[in-house]
């Protein structure tokens, strides 16, 4: 039975691509990581995809008339490589219908914050700001809207009394890079089952 193709999208250091990759490297992740889609030619995750061996589709969304013109190119590309599921890793750009109606089902994102709470940038932040005791990591379906996708999991991150918002969003990205591998992991075996907004793993 072939593995399952990913493709993982980031614009930044990378370090839910590198989990991805190392969970690749040492056999605990039974998929092959095919592209790495970034709309930021110097972003730090580009060399980490050339260290993996992973081949770049590495973009300027400034080129484009439209994102939907970009996606559009980037749509078959991943066609090109038989690719079965789009990771959003850090990806700072909005999805748009092109990427979201081919690949619903297909696509999932991680967000650093217990959806619904704390949606879109800086959700480590915004829950920093309010005082929460308790935040953590989710990883949902996209939809095209924001971070409004029906959820897979969900990790707890406990605020500490002698939190910074440093510290904090140092266990929440640990969090994330046991969290990814492992959905991706439950996805790649079958294991997941979405209907409607219900998602079951099993």
């Amino acid at each position: 039975m072939s593995k399952l193709r990913v493709a993982v999208f980031a614009s930044g250091q990378g370090t839910n691509f590198q989990a991805l990759a190392d969970a690749v490297r040492d056999q605990k992740l039974d998929v092959t990581i095919e592209l790495l889609v970034c709309d930021k030619p110097s972003a730090p995750v580009v060399e980490r995809a050339r260290l993996a061996g992973v081949d770049a589709f590495v973009f300027k969304p400034k080129d484009y008339p439209s994102r939907e013109a970009y996606e559009t190119e980037i749509a078959a590309e991943l066609e090109r490589r038989g690719v079965g599921l789009i990771v959003l890793a850090g990806y700072m750009r909005i999805v748009t219908p092109v990427l979201v109606d081919a690949y619903y089902g297909r696509m999932i994102n991680i967000h650093p914050s217990l959806l619904p709470a704390f949606l879109g940038v800086n959700g480590i932040g915004q829950a920093w700001e309010y005082g929460v005791k308790l935040t953590g990591v989710t990883v949902h379906y996209v939809d095209g809207g924001l971070d409004s996708g029906p959820i897979i999991a969900q990790r707890a991150v406990e605020v500490e009394q002698d939190d910074t918002e440093s510290s904090l969003a140092e266990r929440i990205h640990a969090t994330e890079q046991a969290l990814l591998p492992w959905v991706v992991q439950q996805i790649a075996h079958g294991r997941v089952k979405l209907d409607g907004r219900r998602v079951a793993i099993g």
